[in-house]
């Protein structure tokens, strides 16, 4: 997302040029359209002449539907072919840079050319073996209708994305208004058919190595999924779980309108569920003992008591931290301390003071006398992901020890509160409150107090930043570095192709991401409906009848799976949940006030030199080459005017450019019968996109607390985003 904002000297814009820019020296290239079409036709013309003569019967049934999916896929690809080509010839208008041919169109027809080339694979292994006795009609016939319908949903997207090319403002990725084009892809996403994407075709915009990994995720979720608000025992649910997977690894149908179901329907405390599976003790344990062995790690618990800290431009002033103390109150903030070797001050009686039991060793090696290494001049905050609603410190656990001993420097990893039961801007306080204390007690953590990096994904990517902003916002010293992993920076539904794309993704549809983020902005629910309470041994003795059942029925599934040759066509259940009930009025946002206090917003002059970023592994050994002196607070804007932030990659209206723009955009599809519709139409007459039996329930207009600039951070203005530090983004 960072990409799509663009300004003179902006740091993001650095971050990802220092990254990319020994690569792609030759330019954008386009992929050859008319071949790709021409053997979409050849194969698909092929195929449907040989079986239009086909065998009567169960094959002869198989063979009329092999027919009518190859005819159908030539449709969508002569419709196909010219809006691919006119956005070939434009795309390259909204990269990033020259160096850098990336944004959301060209994602969107990279993906429809995957679909493109399955096909036409599938297509010639049909044209090789379909002579062959081993030959399944009907098998061969399901793969294509899976991609037929994948082709036709995709076609929808070009269409919508055609759309934006005519009704944003010239150069501009995003529809800044979440009306009018913003609310018709809302309302077209809850409507359109997804269990395509998550069957048969799963993961086929990704590389082959990856997507075994990602059909277990899937089948692991819709078998959770049919488990979930049972009255079982984690090992229970765990054991049910793998014994009605097989179902949905045979049955790929199934498996797709499952997770269509859950993903649709299923509120944000079961994806609080299914995500925290990292943190039960089983494989928590199991993921200790397979990674990287470290001589401190500690949770800590940091009392919430007001301290002082110097301001970076004047070190005689200073300006006092106060607790967290947003929706829940005042409450001590968690964090873990991870250092590969034991240093300095991390032994000392004022840390153990603050280290809380897990139910295990604090520490692998403190009581063998280890040997004390002087403190380290650079420390890494991490604050973790897990879409603001779950997760901790201990399900990223492994990756960090394996930093710390790469980097050969201490981690803190802050655990923040948690949506929904701690919205905005809760995290962020959390996030700010850790970052200071650890400036004010570098001695306890075996840090000099020299340099600090600031890490996150997703979730923590955003409050990686938002905190650098917090921190210049306050006139503290801002951290060295940011490495942000996929951060999550603009939380408002303005539509973008970018955004497209989540209709067909594999771990965080735009359903799930929007009740995550609803969570995070105060308007979710904060419990779900309660289910009554029952004694261990019930559980025991409920837990052993249901895993006797689910054994069985598990174990008929797959034979029944096997032996009968008519279940991938057959069509899955269709039941489902009733819908959550109406969420919570939006909870205003208690951060107004502190971030509109005299000490959140100091007078306190800076400049910001230009500093290059460092790259890989060597971020926080590279900090060094920064001055530290040099002061990084930027004053906070409370009064913003549209001009001061802006997502455009180019002002200048080029007379070709918009030319070559206008040739590929399409206005709004008129007919007669508009004014007779709740909602005009978005695709152009002859043409529907295959829709869901079950809508999706999304708000069409996100939580005005989304628009903060320190919870959307590409909402804040230039002048703001200036003054963070190098920023480095891994997407």
């Amino acid at each position: 997302m960072a990409s799509n904002k663009k300004s003179g000297g902006n740091r993001f814009e650095k971050s990802v040029n220092g990254r990319r820019s020994s690569k792609h020296k030759e330019g954008p290239v386009v992929m050859d359209t008319k071949a790709v079409f021409a053997a979409l036709y050849s194969v698909c013309e092929e195929n449907a002449t040989f079986f239009s003569g086909g065998a009567k019967g169960s094959q002869g049934d198989a063979a009329r539907r092999l027919v009518d999916a190859m005819k159908l896929i030539q449709e969508h690809g002569r419709s196909l072919e010219p809006v691919i080509s006119g956005f070939a010839a434009v795309y390259h208008h909204f990269d990033f840079d020259p160096h850098i041919p990336a944004n959301g169109y060209r994602s969107l027809v990279k993906v429809v050319r995957c679909c493109l080339l399955h096909i036409i694979q599938k297509g010639r292994y049909i044209t090789a073996n379909r002579r062959s006795i081993f030959f399944r009609v009907t098998h061969n016939a399901g793969e294509m209708e899976a991609y037929c319908s994948a082709l036709c949903q995709l076609r929808a997207l070009l269409y919508l994305a055609q759309r934006m090319l005519h009704d944003n403002n010239h150069g501009n990725l995003f529809f800044q208004d979440e009306s009018g084009l913003s609310e018709s892809f809302v309302r077209e996403y809850s409507s359109m058919h997804k269990g395509c994407f998550y069957g048969r075709c799963l993961g086929f915009q990704f590389t082959p190595g990856i997507r075994p990994c990602l059909q277990t995720i899937a089948i692991g979720l819709v078998a959770f999924g049919e488990n979930y608000k049972r009255h079982q025992s984690g090992i229970g649910v765990a054991a049910s779980s793998f014994f009605t997977s097989g179902k949905y690894a045979i049955d790929p149908e199934l498996r797709g309108a499952e997770f269509e179901r859950i993903t649709q329907n299923l509120d944000v405390h079961f994806w609080k569920t299914f995500w925290n599976i990292t943190e039960t003790e089983v494989l928590s344990s199991l993921a200790s003992m397979t990674s990287t062995q470290v001589k401190v790690n500690r949770t800590l618990s940091v009392p919430p008591v007001p301290f002082d800290l110097p301001l970076a431009a004047n070190h005689r002033a200073s300006v006092t931290i106060a607790p967290p103390s947003a929706h829940i109150g005042t409450a001590p903030v968690q964090m873990r301390l991870i250092s590969y070797d034991l240093r300095e001050g991390q032994d000392s009686e004022t840390l153990l003071s603050l280290s809380r039991s897990e139910g295990g060793a604090i520490s692998l090696s403190l009581g063998l006398k280890t040997k004390c290494l002087p403190s380290s001049p650079c420390l890494l905050i991490h604050f973790h992901g897990g879409g603001f609603v779950a997760q901790t410190s201990k399900s990223h656990e492994p990756y960090l020890k394996s930093w710390s001993q790469d980097l050969g420097v201490p981690i803190l990893s802050v655990d923040y509160s948690l949506a929904p039961e701690a919205p905005f801007p809760r995290a962020l306080e959390e996030c700010f409150y850790a970052y200071c204390w650890a400036l004010r007690n570098h001695h306890l953590l075996g840090w000099t107090g020299e340099k600090v990096c600031l890490a996150g994904d997703s979730a923590g990517g955003n409050l990686s930043v938002t905190t650098s902003m917090r921190a210049a916002a306050f006139g503290v010293r801002m951290p060295d570095g940011i490495v942000a992993a996929y951060p999550a920076t603009l939380l408002t539904a303005y539509a973008s192709p970018s955004r497209l794309l989540t209709l067909m993704d594999p771990l965080l549809p735009l359903s799930v991401l929007s009740r995550c983020l609803s969570a995070y902005t105060g308007s979710e629910p904060q419990t779900e409906t309660q289910v009554e309470k029952v004694s261990t041994l019930s559980l025991v003795r409920r837990d052993t009848a249901l895993l006797l059942r689910d054994f069985r029925q598990g174990a008929s599934n797959w034979i029944h799976s096997l032996l009968d040759s008519n279940r991938a066509s057959a069509s899955p259940s269709t039941a489902t949940e009733a819908p959550p009930g109406a969420t919570d009025t939006v909870r205003k946002s208690i951060s107004e006030a502190s971030i509109s206090s005299p000490h959140a917003d100091p007078p306190v002059p800076s400049e910001f030199p230009t500093r290059k970023l460092s790259v890989k592994s060597q971020t926080c050994q590279d900090l060094g080459s920064h001055n530290n002196s040099t002061s990084h607070s930027a004053s906070l804007l409370s009064e913003r005017t549209p001009e001061d932030v802006n997502f455009f990659l180019f002002k200048d209206a080029d007379p070709s450019i918009s030319s070559d723009l206008s040739s590929v955009a399409i206005p709004p599809p008129a007919g007669e019968e508009e004014s007779a519709l709740e909602h005009p139409r978005e695709f152009p007459l002859g043409f529907e996109p295959l829709r869901s039996e079950q809508l999706t329930e999304m708000k069409v207009e996100s939580s005005p607390v989304a628009k903060d600039p320190f919870c959307s951070p590409l909402l804040a203005p230039d002048s703001m985003l200036k003054g963070l530090p190098p920023v480095h983004i891994v997407v």
